[in-house]
């Protein structure tokens, strides 16, 4: 089972909204998840990003990845810097 962190899409056509969810990689998008660990809305400028940090950290440690948009938004937030000290 490979645990990924990756965004899952909600909100209404063309105003996306993002939970960062931890999720089985086999899982569907939308569908099934682990764990909510934050969010992400893009539309609001800047883009509005709210994240539990202790929760990303035990993830980490469980062995989760983040997939390339989550990492960056990671790295964004400084979780990435916390975690590799």
């Amino acid at each position: 089972m490979a645990v990924k962190f990756r965004l899952s899409r909600y909100g209404a056509k063309k105003r996306p909204f993002y939970r960062i969810v931890v999720a089985d990689s086999q899982y569907p998008r939308d569908g099934r998840f682990i764990e909510n660990v934050g969010t992400y809305n893009p539309i609001t400028d800047p883009a509005e990003i709210t994240l539990d940090k202790e929760k990303i950290k035990e993830w980490y440690k469980k062995g989760a990845r983040p997939t390339k948009t989550v990492e960056n938004i990671f790295k964004k937030e400084g979780v990435l810097k916390e975690i590799n000290q």
